[in-house]
């Protein structure tokens, strides 16, 4: 079974960049310098902030995602340099202003282990003064209980590629590990089920977080529940983070 990242034109069409784009294009240029983004895919956030003549570094694991960022980047002339490795461990012999993943990619991160090892990638990257960014979804228990292989309607999205786009789930979350192992059902006008898709994601506590970010030497010095700065509380469906290294 294929995954998203083996669709990159129907993942854009899904996941739409919009506030992400502003919200991270206005970090970048704050910060100054160099901007790395990990989990960059199609380079929807990455390309924008290297648009505004900021050094920038879009790395993945999906070559498939990172060949058509190559290719919009050169389109809009905007200088990206892209790297394909895996965010857990990573060596670019260099350090950034601004290190970043959006839209729940750390969530791909299924253990523990794992997000502590992507924090010390990060923090053995990020300048003195740099920031670590990353948006990931507050979660909701209540959605996470539905009755494993329950079919949902999930969103309903016109695209420029494919038309209406009708999305379906199902979820089968695991409590003990903190992941759901989901199904997407994606039909077009035309076909029923035309694709079906897997999405794995781990839920980060809110109270869990701060632990984990201190095993790799760095610390939580905001948390909002939206990209317009709301303060972050139990109704807040994201949280929006910034992190920098820890003094110790």
């Amino acid at each position: 079974m294929s995954d998203f990242y083996d669709h990159p034109d129907l993942y854009d069409a899904l996941f739409p960049a919009g506030a992400h784009v502003p919200f991270y294009v206005d970090l970048a240029r704050r910060q100054g310098g160099a901007a790395l983004e990990l989990a960059c895919g199609t380079g929807q956030l990455s390309i924008p902030i290297a648009a505004h003549g900021l050094p920038t570094v879009g790395l993945d694991q999906s070559e498939a995602m990172l060949k058509v960022a190559r290719r919009r980047a050169s389109e809009v002339k905007a200088p990206l340099m892209v790297v394909q490795s895996d965010m857990r461990d990573f060596a670019l012999n260099r350090e950034f202003n601004l290190i970043f993943v959006a839209r729940n990619s750390l969530l791909h991160l299924l253990s523990a282990a794992d997000l502590v090892a992507a924090f010390g990638s990060v923090r053995r990257h990020l300048a003195p003064d740099g920031v670590f960014a990353f948006d990931i979804f507050n979660p909701d228990v209540r959605l996470l209980a539905r009755s494993v292989g329950q079919r949902f309607p999930l969103m309903e999205i016109e695209t420029t590629s494919f038309g209406l786009l009708r999305v379906e789930a199902t979820n089968d979350y695991d409590s003990a590990t903190q992941v759901n192992r989901s199904l997407w059902y994606i039909s077009t006008p035309d076909t029923q089920d035309a694709w079906v898709v897997p999405l794995v994601l781990r839920s980060i506590f809110p109270q869990e977080l701060p632990l984990l970010l201190s095993a790799a030497g760095l610390e939580l010095i905001s948390r909002s529940g939206d990209f317009s700065g709301s303060p972050f509380a139990r109704a807040s469906r994201m949280q929006v983070c910034l992190c920098r290294q820890s003094a110790q």
